[in-house]
């Protein structure tokens, strides 16, 4: 009878060892998810909740069993509401790590150099993962940069981390500006900057346009910067057809064909590099420039320099129209 019980003994210690390693191993054998999924978990979920929505999209083999070893393997972290990406293959263990982490699934929303606000707004209203209303931001008011964000998050409180980091960016460029800047106030950096932005693609270029407006203001000449007739018709936006002479003579507070100086109001949202060329332009004698054909642009010191630079220009438009 002694030998027996013994046996009934060992039995059931090896029956508690077999199951015990088994419940160990499926909290760390690899999923059955061959992907990359993306799950949500809403606020106020709880353990069982977040099991039912991972065993909805199979990245674990049963919600209960889930639940019963995360009790106990899984420590006394709670779990955050978020969106997470779950890797494929991914084990029970590391699923809870994940959730447990709160490093929710982050979402860009890029703002293009010479975006101007009603550009940014668009943006951010046609985002249909982010919330609430917001206004058409300030113009020159927002940093061109990719933004991350969360679903769900608010449109004003993106908008209010691009509003920021021009702020910060103001404020170190103006801490940093040089002798030779004409710009008096902050202010007046954003408006200089946000014609040079738009005036050339090639952030290399930015300090020589700002050195070609830089001279024009210590001579009194008027800036004749196209993008500033064309802000007061289109906010900013594509024109969408041919310049008018029209265009070009209206008398109003941004064209600088009409005024000396710089306009009312920036044109556009500036990048941190246009910024900088503002308030630290090169040390150059350029007067004018005109497209070089090649994204870039001709500088020129003189007027009779530059009319040739312009018949060279109209005549390669010419040559590929």
């Amino acid at each position: 009878m002694r030998k027996v019980g013994c046996l009934i003994i060992i039995a059931v210690l090896v029956l508690i060892a077999v199951i015990g390693g088994n419940f160990i191993y499926g909290w760390y054998a690899a999923g059955p998810s061959d992907r990359e999924v993306t799950i949500e978990i809403s606020p106020g979920s709880t353990l069982k909740d977040a099991a039912k929505a991972l065993e909805a999209g199979n990245v674990i083999k049963s919600a209960d069993a889930f639940y019963q070893r995360a009790r106990i393997l899984g420590g006394s972290t709670t779990i955050k509401a978020g969106e997470f990406v779950i890797p494929a293959y991914s084990s029970n263990s590391s699923i809870m790590s994940i959730l447990q982490g709160g490093k929710s699934k982050q979402r860009l929303v890029t703002i293009p150099e010479g975006f101007a606000s009603i550009q940014v707004y668009e943006r951010l209203l046609a985002n249909d993962i982010l919330t609430g209303d917001i206004e058409v931001p300030r113009e020159g008011s927002v940093l061109p940069d990719s933004y991350s964000f969360e679903k769900g998050e608010t449109r004003a409180d993106v908008l209010a981390r691009m509003t920021s980091a021009m702020d910060d960016v103001l404020t170190e460029a103006w801490d940093n500006k040089s002798d030779d800047t004409v710009v008096k106030t902050a202010e007046e950096a954003v408006i200089l900057a946000s014609i040079i932005e738009k005036e050339t693609k090639l952030p290399e270029e930015y300090p020589i346009v700002a050195s070609v407006y830089s001279n024009r203001i210590k001579k009194g000449m008027m800036l004749q910067a196209d993008p500033t007739f064309l802000y007061p018709i289109t906010k900013g936006k594509p024109l969408g057809r041919k310049i008018r002479r029209s265009d070009i003579a209206a008398v109003n507070d941004y064209n600088t064909y009409t005024k000396v100086g710089l306009p009312i109001g920036p044109i556009t949202n500036p990048s941190k590099g246009a910024i900088e060329a503002a308030l630290n332009p090169a040390k150059t004698d350029f007067l004018y420039f005109v497209a070089d054909g090649k994204e870039g642009h001709d500088f020129s010191k003189t007027y009779a320099e530059h009319k040739l630079k312009v018949e060279r220009w109209r005549s390669l438009r010419y040559q590929n129209e």
